[in-house]
């Protein structure tokens, strides 16, 4: 995929997503098209157990939709794909570890992106913001996601005004997980991609199911459905041979060797 905006690198058990539009490595109906794509295959390969998202070059992450584009013709509400806007955020069943990797500007569209990962970690340069206030817009999912995310002020904050926050307040509020030099990002990324992906992926789909489905449900709803295995993946997990060697690796003092089923 050497011409697509979107770069795809297969590293053993780990892929990493590259979004390269430049200037900004904005998205656009199109991109967005062939990222749904690209994380629908990822989903659905058992082989792929961590995905790493990032952005070319150093200035952007993602600035979002494609503003020049929509000039051009794309409609807001026009076909992204799979996975919705950028691939993600909609996408059905994705029980596997995501890591965003954010470069540089990450804002509108690109934070909900983000946010859309399961761990974010940021060069000491890369900023954050909501800006669609600005230009009389909704930031739809993440009014939705942020405040659920960080302190309900601080995001409301973010979604009213449009401010900027860098890395170290970003950090501080607890938005992103780890601040790295930029030229440090990526072996950060790769590193912790790896750490993922030695670990036990049924117990990462049991993980990723449960916090989706309890999200809105009273905590003992949530307990109750997990100890009657009323949970797709649990039941999975709970039925497997990765189960029994997490046991015998346990009493046998070494460590496990994970198969996914």
């Amino acid at each position: 995929m050497n011409d697509e905006p979107i770069k795809v690198r297969r590293d053993g058990h780990v892929l990493e997503v590259t979004l390269d539009r430049p200037k900004a490595n904005a998205i656009d109906l199109a991109t967005s098209r062939i990222m749904g794509e690209v994380f629908t295959e990822f989903r659905d390969d058992p082989q792929l157990r961590v995905a790493i998202v990032t952005g070319a070059g150093e200035k952007f992450f993602c600035p979002g939709w494609d503003l020049k584009a929509a000039a051009d013709g794309d409609a807001v509400d026009g076909n992204y794909g799979k996975g919705g806007f950028g691939g993600l955020q909609e996408l059905r069943g994705l029980n596997k570890p995501v890591i965003a990797a954010v470069n540089g500007i990450c804002c509108g569209g690109g934070l909900e992106l983000a946010l859309s990962a399961d761990m974010i970690l940021a060069a000491g340069h890369a900023t954050f913001a909501l800006p669609e206030i600005r230009s009389g817009t909704v930031a739809d999912a993440a009014s939705i996601k942020l405040p659920k995310r960080i302190p309900y002020h601080i995001a409301m904050e973010m979604l009213f005004t449009g401010r900027w926050l860098d890395a170290e307040e970003a950090a501080r509020w607890g938005l992103i997980n780890h601040i790295y030099p930029a030229e440090n990002l990526m072996n950060e990324a790769r590193k912790l991609a790896e750490l993922l992906a030695s670990g036990p992926p049924l117990v990462y789909a049991a993980i990723k199911e449960v916090v989706r489905e309890a999200e809105d449900m009273k905590f003992q709803d949530a307990l109750n459905r997990i100890t009657a295995s009323q949970f797709e993946t649990v039941e999975t997990l709970y039925r497997s041979e990765d189960q029994k060697e997490g046991a015998r690796a346990f009493a046998e003092k070494r460590d496990p060797v994970w198969k996914g089923r």
